[in-house]
């Protein structure tokens, strides 16, 4: 079992690398004017939603349910870990939307904005990892 909580750490902190950086992507191109720079941004946040992100984030989660019935964990903590998990999964869904708005040149957010979007993954991070650590309630 230990195999699975390994996976389960690796491809969380697979989904968190992109949750921290993808939003930071969003920053400097919401800042670009050239369209050399705002292609190449495309590109790079393509790459990192498809080729990163989601696949963390869908193995985050399906080794997470997997230690959750192996080990059959319960209790109130666990369920506050899903949901923000849940509410983690709804932020990745917004950078599928915020990248769909640049890609089709529709963006209509500050650098300013996204830089406070980059801040939200790092508060569930910690409230996340508190409460597998302390499992308080």
């Amino acid at each position: 079992m230990l195999w699975i909580k390994s996976f389960h750490i690796i491809f969380m902190v697979t989904w968190f690398a992109g949750l921290f950086y993808l939003p930071r992507l969003f920053v400097y191109h919401s800042m670009a004017v050239d369209k050399i720079s705002i292609d190449r941004f495309i590109i790079m946040e393509r790459k990192l939603l498809y080729g990163i992100m989601t696949p963390g984030g869908i193995l985050t989660i399906a080794f997470g349910f997997w230690l959750m019935f192996q080990y059959n964990y319960s209790g109130i903590w666990l369920y506050l870990k899903i949901l923000c998990v849940f509410i983690l999964s709804v932020y990745h869904l917004y950078c599928f939307k915020y990248f769909f708005a640049f890609k089709e040149n529709k963006n209509k957010h500050s650098h300013i904005f996204f830089r406070w979007f980059n801040e939200l993954p790092v508060a569930f991070l910690i409230i996340i990892i508190l409460l597998v650590v302390f499992k308080p309630l």
